[in-house]
Formats: C-alpha cells, structure tokens, sequence
C-alpha cells in the first residue's frame, strides 16, 4: 500500500521564493530525516507565501501507515514555527 500526507502551508512573511525555499528546505529533510518519510514540495511553487508539500510512505498494513503520518501532521503543527498549517490529507491506496 501507497499512503500520503499532502499539507497545504502558509508561510505569512515570506517576501521571496528564495526565502520561501530556505524555510522550506530545512522542514523537508527534518520531516525526512525524523520519521523516514519522502518528502517533496509539490505545489505553489510560485507562489511566496504558500506551499504544498507531500509525504509517502510504503507498507503492508494500512492502520500503521495511517498511525505514523498522522504522527508526521502532528510534528509539524506542533513544532514547525515558520508559519501555519492551513491543511493536511491522508489518503492510503492499494
């Protein structure tokens, strides 16, 4: 089975891609690195104050996959202090 997280973000001071991306960058490998997840910005890359990052995750039972990315949704509306969760998703597919 194929889970993943998809969180919508909103970043509300950023006045630049390239600061976007450097308060971005560290949450992607920290996310990466903390629960063994993929991770990638996915949308609104464009846009300054807004991005969309997903988090996949691979296994056989679908509770547990469920389990460890509400985890992941948990950490980062609890510790990521760049800005503000907006949205999280958790889908699981066969």
């Amino acid at each position: 089975m194929l889970a993943t997280l998809t969180i919508h973000l909103h970043i509300p001071a950023c006045t630049s891609l390239k600061e976007k991306r450097g308060r971005i960058k560290p949450l992607i490998s920290r996310l990466h690195r903390e629960f063994n997840v993929s991770v990638a910005e996915l949308d609104l890359q464009d846009k300054w104050d807004e991005a969309i990052i997903a988090c996949a995750m691979i296994g056989n039972e679908r509770g547990h996959l469920e389990s460890a990315l509400q985890n992941v949704a948990k950490w980062v509306e609890g510790n990521w202090t760049d800005g503000d969760v907006w949205d999280t998703k958790i889908e699981v597919d066969r």
